[in-house]
Formats: structure tokens, sequence, C-alpha cells
């Protein structure tokens, strides 16, 4: 499966049931396997916080379906 692959799916907390956001990145270690992924910080429109851009461990992903990426995210 390639990154491109993992982008065009929705992010959902299984926690709570949110969308949590956008794949833009992934964190790779030495041996090629994923440590992470980044998703895009919330872009607010008119907002002058802004926010981070967030790590979810690969350990953290439930199932990865056609079109959803589980994840299990206690904030």
């Amino acid at each position: 499966m390639r990154l491109s692959d993992l982008q065009s799916k929705n992010i959902v907390n299984v926690f709570d049931g949110k969308n949590v956001g956008s794949i833009i990145d992934a964190n790779i270690s030495n041996d090629g396997s994923i440590e992470s992924l980044v998703i895009e910080a919330n872009k607010k429109f008119l907002s002058f916080s802004k926010e981070e851009d967030m790590l979810v461990p690969w350990s953290d992903i439930t199932k990865i379906g056609e079109d959803v990426i589980l994840v299990n995210l206690k904030f």
C-alpha cells in the first residue's frame, strides 16, 4: 500500500466517532516500517490560533478499510 492510498481515506477516532483529519505525511523508521502518521491540523477560517499537526502512532490504528482508517485516540 502506498502513502497516497492512505491519504485518500478519512481518519475516524473510534473513541468518539469524530473525523480526525487528513494524512499529510508519515514517519518512517530506519527499517522502512511506518512509525506514525502525520495528520493535518484543523484549519479554522479567520482563526488566529495555529494548531500543530498531530502524530498518530501506528499502534493506535485499529483498522484500515476501503474508505476509512479507524484510530483509537483518547484526548
